[in-house]
């Protein structure tokens, strides 16, 4: 291939991005792997003079890992699976049926993407309050579903306008029912956009503090990102074990997205250029 300076000027800004996106992961691992004395040096790029490979251990025993890591498994598989149903039933319905306000409805999705966390904590309190719902893993799912929805919806829509419409008038004309025409067509064609969704939305939660914290008090209850106080004392800090609780709440999250890396890069690109 011929070398030209446009190419070149590709080459180097791909070579930056890497860079600029894999530095993080690269410091994080060094960073478990060193003493208080090691990172409090300002010696960023410096190498362990000892690996300290009990951080880990330390990590995964004092920051009571697999406790909290139940926990975010089961708030993030019952988000999950709820937003995928209803976000894909309600982007079909949108998308195909021909009901008078649907545009209205899609635009009032949208604008739901636009309101920020912060400004519900106040009004959730209160509705959860007499609800006897605080301290309770209810009181994270719901708030997280109604904030995944928007872009769910937004992305499944825009992927199932394209699908071409006389393959639901055939089954259709054979006698399958639209709950049939949804469960055997549609959700097998939009796979690669709902791998996307899961993803955007296992990230989302997964590395969600701030409504964790207000709505959960109870120490069997909280989930992965309440692990790091574990090493926090009044007059102490471990910063090693918290690298490497990070470092170990990060995996199942780069793990996943190295699986379905492939499906969702094809959801993004459908969704992008067929909706």
């Amino acid at each position: 291939m011929k070398f030209t300076l446009g190419k070149g000027l590709v080459f180097l800004l791909i070579g930056i991005l890497v860079v600029t996106q894999l530095y993080p992961l690269i410091w994080l691992f060094l960073y478990s792997l060193k003493t208080n004395d090691e990172i409090l040096s300002g010696k960023f790029f410096a190498l362990p003079k000892v690996w300290q490979w009990h951080n880990y251990e330390a990590a995964y025993q004092a920051g009571h890992y697999l406790k909290y890591l139940v926990n975010s498994v089961k708030v993030t598989a019952i988000t999950l699976i709820l937003v995928i149903l209803l976000s894909s039933m309600v982007a079909y319905a949108i998308s195909r049926f021909k009901m008078r306000g649907g545009q209205v409805i899609m635009l009032i999705f949208v604008v739901g993407m636009m309101i920020p966390l912060q400004s519900t904590l106040l009004p959730l309190m209160k509705i959860f309050s007499p609800l006897h719902m605080l301290n309770t893993h209810w009181s994270l799912i719901i708030p997280y579903i109604a904030f995944q929805l928007p872009i769910a919806i937004f992305i499944l829509s825009g992927f199932m306008r394209s699908i071409p419409t006389e393959i639901e008038e055939s089954a259709f004309i054979d006698g399958a029912s639209v709950y049939r025409i949804f469960r055997s067509i549609i959700l097998p064609i939009t796979v690669p956009p709902v791998m996307t969704v899961c993803i955007l939305t296992f990230i989302t939660i997964w590395n969600e503090y701030v409504m964790a914290a207000t709505f959960i008090s109870s120490d069997r209850l909280k989930t992965l990102p309440f692990g790091i106080y574990s090493f926090v004392s009044q007059y102490s800090v471990n910063y090693g074990n918290i690298g490497a609780f990070m470092v170990m709440g990060a995996a199942p999250v780069i793990l996943l997205y190295f699986v379905l890396s492939n499906r969702i890069t094809k959801g993004m690109v459908a969704g992008a250029v067929k909706g």
